[in-house]
């Protein structure tokens, strides 16, 4: 597995050890969490541990030395009786061949084995804070070390934040995760049109939400990506919104934002379409705002422009929309330029048009970065990163709004890979433009 991603990724980080002085770096998995009595919550791995070593497996750490450039994978040993119960377990032996690993132990010997080799190393890298477990174990592993010091030993000196490093390493793609982010894509979209399909008045919020897990599952997806949202009529207006029992009402449009997680790696998508097959003209008034928003970002990401670009992009065209439709009044908020520096709009678009996405949702990695004279400019974009696009416009009643766009929630969200030149949606195996939509709920 010389040639594998995993361990390219974790001969990287060493090579950035070095430059910031060196030292051992430890990066454990998740540890399982109980749900109730005797039931744990499905198993997921941690996106750091998985990242540089695509072990899926609890009870795991990987070990990173940069003064002898050497890779370790502290796991669980093999043990035919708990496999009878629990099912296959690499250990140590067939883990360390199968990932790449120069060495590696059972998880039982990671204290006596971590003293050591913590021992005389400058630094020591890990998630600072991250846990409060993990900082228990780091500082009994260093006291460990310290009562060495008779012999002549010295503890690392300095911590630092293994993220910092990891952050900027998964900010941009390799063509493996690309691949993968491009299928999970695929699938959720299939979803989204068998939602949309399955869809009619007097089904239940929960029916639509059932459609989509079965198509995640169908296609060898492990997991929904997060709490899929399937909001109809005044819950649009939610916008962390979960699956509930409301039922789907003739005249109503329903906001479903839900993707599947593939092999570690996350989708997000957001539709919005009428219960009944057809829009009215107010909720098409305003779809064709928020997609002609959507245009407008997408048409701003490319590398090269800053993070917010396609974000102000979106908010002229979802501005110009409010005061055209009345939902904002001039006499009251002034013209465009009044609006967006006041920032009127954010009543009805109260969030941020994208975020970063890869093997988390909300995808790690800094917005922005250090500047001239301590400022912190929005982070400029460059190629192979990921980022959704995600425009809405939400009105909860009020008496000075016309009462036909009265609990309208509309949301339209893709994922976009940055290129040279502008960039590549994931996610469009399901229309968004509403004609199409219309189509293909008749059909």
């Amino acid at each position: 597995m010389s040639d594998s991603p995993y361990r390219a990724r974790r001969e990287r980080v060493i090579e950035q050890m070095r430059k910031a002085g060196g030292g051992v770096a430890i990066l454990p998995t998740a540890p399982e969490v109980p749900r109730n009595r005797d039931s744990d919550y499905p198993y997921r791995h941690d996106s750091y541990f998985y990242y540089l070593s695509g072990f899926t497996e609890p009870e795991a750490v990987v070990v990173l030395d940069s003064r002898t450039g050497q890779s370790i994978l502290f796991c669980r040993a093999k043990n035919e009786e708990r496999e009878i119960w629990d099912g296959f377990r690499y250990g140590p032996e067939a883990a360390r061949e199968t990932f790449g690993f120069d060495a590696a132990h059972a998880i039982d010997e990671i204290d006596t084995r971590l003293s050591q080799l913590l021992a005389d190393a400058p630094a020591l890298f890990y998630a600072l804070g991250a846990s409060a477990q993990q900082d228990r174990q780091v500082r009994h592993w260093l006291s460990a070390v310290r009562a060495q010091s008779r012999t002549g030993v010295c503890a690392p000196s300095a911590a630092h934040d293994i993220r910092a490093i990891l952050d900027e390493m998964r900010l941009v793609k390799d063509s493996t995760e690309l691949d993968i982010m491009a299928r999970a894509g695929k699938i959720s979209a299939d979803a989204h049109v068998r939602a949309m399909k399955a869809a009619r008045v007097g089904l239940r919020e929960y029916h639509l939400e059932a459609e989509l897990l079965y198509e995640f599952r169908r296609n060898g997806s492990q997991f929904p990506a997060y709490g899929s949202i399937v909001a109809t009529g005044a819950n649009a207006t939610v916008l962390h919104y979960r699956a509930g029992d409301a039922e789907l009402r003739d005249g109503d449009l329903v906001l479903i934002d839900a993707a599947c997680e593939l092999d570690g790696y996350a989708s997000d998508i957001t539709r919005t379409f009428p219960a009944n097959g057809k829009f009215t003209p107010a909720q098409r008034e305003l779809y064709d705002i928020v997609l002609a928003s959507q245009q407008a970002a997408i048409d701003a990401t490319r590398a090269g422009v800053r993070f917010d670009a396609p974000h102000d992009a979106a908010v002229r065209v979802l501005a110009q929309g409010m005061l055209d439709t009345g939902l904002l009044k001039r006499d009251a908020v002034g013209g465009l330029d009044d609006v967006i520096a006041n920032k009127s709009f954010s009543r009805f678009y109260m969030h941020r048009t994208g975020h970063w996405i890869g093997m988390d949702v909300h995808d790690c990695g800094e917005y922005r970065e250090n500047g001239p004279n301590g400022e912190r400019p929005w982070r400029t974009l460059a190629a192979n990163m990921v980022t959704t696009i995600e425009p809405g416009i939400y009105v909860r009643p009020a008496p000075d709004i016309d009462e036909r766009y009265w609990n309208i929630g509309i949301r339209i969200e893709d994922d976009a890979v940055v290129t040279a030149h502008g960039c590549t949606l994931l996610t469009r195996g399901v229309p968004v433009d509403a004609d199409e939509i219309e189509a293909l709920m008749r059909g």
